[in-house]
């Protein structure tokens, strides 16, 4: 029996995670639970790992891995498989559709997204380079826009479970809205992958690290270049 912070809790995280591929960042769930301090986020993680609803993953900062949910919850909610890539589509060109008189394959083969350098969570470095190379997901999981890949240097995102070396994979858009992680572009010549917020008519770019300060743009400072949908991670 859950009570109702930690069915809240448990819900909302569940939520994030289908619809980013990572878990939200203790500041968020203490804003959504209407908490005063995070010391309160950590009480009610413990309690959901203790009953087994939730997992901490190791070795992976602040990550979680929902179990089960509440049997009253009509949700459905499918196995996770760690980080694996989320919506992607590679901008090289999208595979023909099948002619409408025959059904699309169940199974496809799997699709090349380029992987267009590396960017900063942490101090913003160079900006987003040419196509290095490619990376094949599978073609079932891609959905509308163009995407692209960019691999993590830095570890200022490891509470949003982005860890350097991970390669996160971006949809391209110019827009964002507040809470998004989106890749900036500084003064037409730093690249960084930040959490979007907006400060009055400034533009604040904020870390999932309590290391680093969030720093405050003008509106005419900053291009959005993307939003993230998912992350690919390698062990060795």
């Amino acid at each position: 029996m859950l009570t109702r912070k930690q069915q809240e809790l448990l819900l909302f995280i569940h939520e994030r995670m289908k619809e980013s591929g990572v878990p939200p960042s203790f500041d968020e769930m203490k804003d959504a639970l209407d908490l005063a301090s995070k010391s309160g986020i950590h009480r009610l993680i413990t309690a959901l790992e203790e009953r087994g609803f939730i997992r901490r993953l190791p070795n992976r900062a602040r990550a979680l891995e929902v179990i089960k949910l509440p049997e009253a919850y009509s949700g459905a909610i499918q196995p996770r498989r760690g980080f694996s890539p989320s919506v992607i589509e590679g901008s090289l060109g999208k595979p023909p559709a099948p002619p409408k008189s025959e059904p699309a394959p169940m199974e496809t083969a799997s699709i090349a997204v380029p992987v267009m350098g590396r960017i900063a969570a942490g101090v913003p470095i160079s900006a987003i380079q040419n196509n290095t190379h490619e990376i094949s997901v599978p073609h079932e999981m891609i959905g509308s826009g163009e995407h692209y890949a960019l691999e993590i240097k830095g570890d200022s995102m490891i509470e949003a479970g982005i860890l350097d070396g991970d390669t996160v994979i971006i949809r391209n858009t110019s827009t964002a809205s507040p809470g998004d992680i989106v890749v900036a572009l500084i003064d037409d010549e730093e690249a960084t992958l930040k959490r979007f917020r907006r400060k009055g008519a400034s533009i604040a770019l904020e870390a999932a690290n309590p290391a680093y300060e969030t720093r405050i743009f003008g509106p005419d400072r900053v291009k959005i270049q993307g939003k993230l949908v998912g992350l690919i991670r390698r062990y060795h």
